[in-house]
């Protein structure tokens, strides 16, 4: 998994390919995520882009939370 300086230089904004990568996740899985709501989204026309804040909030979340995962994203 990627550091949170590594993540910090990134954009603002992520496609779902960057964050499965992100999250060691599945391309399908992460879209998958995406559909049901987990992992937050923009919907730019066609584009989807995931608040690189969000993803942050959620790493920090996730550390100081025992079992946190993505539910908590």
């Amino acid at each position: 998994m990627l550091t949170e300086r590594e993540i910090e230089t990134m954009a603002a904004f992520l496609t779902v390919e960057e964050v499965a990568r992100i999250l060691r996740l599945k391309r399908s899985t992460a879209y998958e995520y995406v559909r049901q709501g987990i992992i937050p989204c923009v919907r730019l026309g066609s584009f989807i882009r995931i608040p690189k804040a969000r993803l942050v909030e959620w790493k920090k979340a996730d550390r100081q939370e025992d079992g946190g995962g993505m539910a908590n994203f």
